[in-house]
């Protein structure tokens, strides 16, 4: 099949390096930037699109790796000319616009796949199919941490948060669908955050807790407050029959601690994952062509990264109000 990639900044770059191991065709690339797109087409030995009628006539799947605000016009566009839409999370910026862009692709027969990388990092992976198999018992309290410098662009579109959603939705969105993945559906919401007031300097950080209807508990925290170039991420999950934990700046495996279902000692069991073995964003990409091509379910549905989105919603209005936030008050 043939794909077309719209977006040549970090993203761009990173899904044109994953369809590159895949088999299919990469025609083009188009860019608000002319300059990065030839660049960009010139690194991966194809050309680069001057508008983007132009390179829907030439592609079966579009893979958007633009700013959030352009998600709902361009997936309408795709959907309307017949063709299949891999798109950058979050899905959008609202309720509607995301629920248009299901609806649209839905009606023209092409398939929409979100981009919610996270959940083919191999440690989430591993630890939510513990989790799945019932080895923690039931899920008590999850914890997720996502703290990194804060992103920029040519027009620093990531800190306007009329086009990125700003730190809750472009970021902590990620943990939200994980914390989802592992624990079904909120069932309300309660945030606090803090920004630094001084020009220039990091300082978007957030706590959000999540209530599920499990009784499960997720406390998230997110921010966009280190200095650059470093960004830590980690995990832990509690159930009545054991603990699963994991921090990106401590080691690549995750550590499984199961309680003793006897007198013996607590059963430590150390998984062994090496995060580079093979990179997440060609694992997901791999993944969503092969669905494409075989019409298999993908492991991240549309719906669920509009859930993802919901959740980071209720997250933000809570920030604003400072009260508990219910799924059901956002629609």
């Amino acid at each position: 099949m043939r794909v077309g990639i719209v977006g040549a900044g970090s993203m761009g770059q990173a899904h044109a390096a994953a369809w590159a191991t895949t088999g299919a065709q990469l025609v083009g690339v188009l860019s608000k930037s002319r300059t990065s797109a030839a660049a960009l087409a010139s690194r991966i030995g194809t050309r680069s699109f001057e508008n983007f009628e132009a390179l829907l006539s030439q592609v079966d799947i579009v893979d958007l790796c633009v700013p959030t605000d352009l998600h709902c016009e361009m997936t309408l566009r795709a959907a309307e000319a017949g063709k299949h839409v891999i798109c950058e999370k979050p899905v959008a910026l609202t309720l509607e616009d995301g629920k248009a862009m299901i609806d649209a692709c839905e009606q023209a027969g092409v398939r929409l796949f979100i981009a919610m990388v996270v959940r083919f990092f191999p440690q989430y992976l591993a630890a939510q199919q513990i989790v799945a198999a019932g080895q923690l018992g039931e899920l008590g309290v999850i914890r997720l941490k996502r703290i990194a410098y804060q992103p920029s662009s040519g027009d620093d579109w990531f800190v306007d948060e009329v086009r990125s959603g700003g730190m809750v939705l472009d970021l902590m969105v990620h943990d939200f669908d994980y914390a989802c993945w592992l624990a079904g559906e909120v069932e309300r919401v309660f945030a606090k955050s803090v920004r630094s007031g001084r020009p220039g300097a990091p300082g978007d950080y957030a706590l959000a807790t999540l209530r599920f209807k499990s009784g499960a508990m997720a406390l998230v925290e997110g921010g966009w407050a280190y200095p650059p170039g470093v960004f830590r991420t980690a995990l832990d999950i509690a159930g009545t029959s054991g603990l699963i934990e994991w921090a990106s700046d401590d080691t690549d495996s995750i550590r499984l601690d199961l309680l003793p279902s006897g007198p013996q000692e607590v059963e430590r069991v150390g998984l062994p994952l090496t995060v580079f073995a093979e990179d997440p964003y060609a694992v997901q990409i791999r993944h969503a062509y092969r669905a494409i091509l075989t019409d298999e379910p993908f492991a991240v549905t549309a719906e669920e990264a509009l859930e993802a989105l919901r959740v980071g919603l209720a997250v933000r209005e809570s920030m604003k109000t400072g009260r508990s936030v219910t799924l059901e008050e956002v629609v």
